[in-house]
Order: C-alpha cells, then structure tokens, then sequence
C-alpha cells in the first residue's frame, strides 16, 4: 500500500476497532450482554449445533491488527456475520472457520489470480453480531421478543428491540465505512494507467440481501455508496464459501472462452445487477 492508501486503511481500522468498543459498552451499560449471550446460546442448541462456549458475542476482526503497510490488498471479502469458530477469544478473526478454508483452498489452487487470502485480502462482515448460523440473527430479534411477551420479562423485550437497534445500526455502519475504505484504497492507487480498479469488493453470501432477508439494509446502503461512483464496476456479489456453493456456482457458469478472472467477473456482475441493480 502507497502512504495515502496505508492512511485511509489505519483511519478504518481505528473507526472499525473504536465503533466495535462503542456497541459493548453500550450493551454493558444497559445491562444486556449476559442476555446477548444467553440468547446466542440458546438459539445455537436449537439449531442443533454441538455445544460451544459464546466468548465474543460481538466480533472485532484481529487479523486486521496484523496487515501492515507492505501488503498487497486486492480484495475486500464481505462474509455474512462471525460464527462460532470466529468468536473464540483465541481466533476473533473472520472466515477462519470451514467457509474460510474453502476459500483459502480456492485462491491456493488458483495462483493464477495471485491472491493469498490470508496475506492480500480484507475480510469483513455485514455485522459484527455473533450468531452460530446467520438465520439466528432474525429468531435474535423476533424470537426473543415473542418469548419476552409470553413471560411478560420486560428485561428480555427491552434487550430484543436493542438488539433490532443494533443488528440495523451495525449493518448501516459496515456498509458505509467498508464502502468508503474501498473506493479510498482505489482512488490513492499510485497507478492510474489501469483502468481496473486496484482492489475489488466481494460481497460473497446473497441470500439474506434480497427481499425481506435479514441483510438488506446493509445491501440498500452499499448500493446507496457507490451511486455514480468511479469503481462500481468493482463490486461484484457471489455465493458464499460455504458447502462450497461458490465453487457451485462458477463452474455451472463457467465459459471456456473466457479465463478463471473473467468467469469470476461475469458471474459477479451478473449476482451485483440482480442484488444491488447496478
């Protein structure tokens, strides 16, 4: 990274990191981590999922405390929200799960594309909030405030409508900094003699931006971002990693008079004009 790109990726940082310490603080102060917790649990055994401890309810990305100047970034990944493996205080970091290593096994394959996603990409999330499985995330404000009314636990309902609050402020949030972080990184590219953007956006998982799915006001912001901007053409929507629906998907619409980068281009925009309509 050139200084300015260096700069507008510490500016990030330090916003995403500080934003992170504001919604705990927040929770602790109204009394509602135990019951964050609590609930994330209880929704995980109801999905059957094996027993874990919930030690980060809301994830900040650590990796993203190791890039340093010297690195290469070429890709923003936008993953759905940390999972069980993404909270352990020994990982908090993003995509580090079973979808995380298919996508490093993705990019290792394919030296072609030149990326390790461990050393040149920036993962993120549309939210923050740990759930185990993102469908959670809707029973975390819907469910909770069903049972809430049920037992009459006024406790519990004033934590459902926070955690409405928060899941909207959050996706709101990710979506304008990550967006802005993006179109920085390309406009302080030192070579302006390509006209490929430096550094492209994947929004990989789409079934939760569309219709009434729990990320769209995140897909209603990012498309608000990157109205009439120079670099929309770099944003492009997949399927996610996981049960390797991504590799599903390119090779059933894979062209073979085209190369890896130019399927993978194709298939995005394709995915971006029937998601965000650009």
């Amino acid at each position: 990274m050139n200084k300015a790109q260096w700069n507008a990726f510490c500016t990030f940082r330090s916003n995403f990191k500080n934003q992170i310490s504001i919604w705990n603080s927040q929770l602790k102060k109204q009394g509602f981590s135990k019951i964050l917790s609590d609930k994330q649990k209880e929704l995980a055994f109801a999905d059957n999922v094996p027993d874990y401890q919930i030690e980060t309810p809301l994830v900040y990305n650590t990796s993203l405390d190791e890039i340093t100047q010297e690195d290469d970034i070429k890709l923003i990944v936008i993953g759905d929200n940390p999972g069980k493996d993404e909270q352990l205080i020994k990982n908090r970091r993003y995509l580090v799960g079973q979808s995380g290593k298919i996508a490093e096994g993705f990019f290792r394959r394919n030296p072609e594309l030149g990326v390790d996603f461990r050393k040149n990409v920036i993962i993120l999330n549309k939210t923050p909030i740990h759930t185990a499985k993102t469908k959670e995330l809707k029973k975390l404000t819907t469910q909770s405030k069903q049972t809430a009314n049920v037992f009459e636990n006024s406790d519990l309902f004033k934590a459902t409508e926070y955690f409405s609050q928060l899941l909207l402020e959050s996706q709101i949030w990710m979506a304008q900094y990550t967006a802005q972080l993006h179109i920085n990184l390309c406009k302080s590219a030192t070579d302006k003699s390509n006209r490929q953007a430096p550094c492209q956006l994947w929004l990989v998982g789409y079934g939760e931006l569309k219709n009434k799915g729990i990320f769209l006001p995140y897909a209603k912001k990012l498309k608000e971002c990157y109205t009439s901007s120079a670099i929309a053409d770099s944003v492009f929507v997949f399927q996610h990693f996981s049960m390797n629906r991504f590799l599903i998907d390119l090779r059933a619409h894979t062209d073979q008079n085209f190369s890896l980068t130019q399927n993978i281009e194709n298939i995005g925009r394709i995915h971006r004009k029937e998601i965000l309509f650009f």
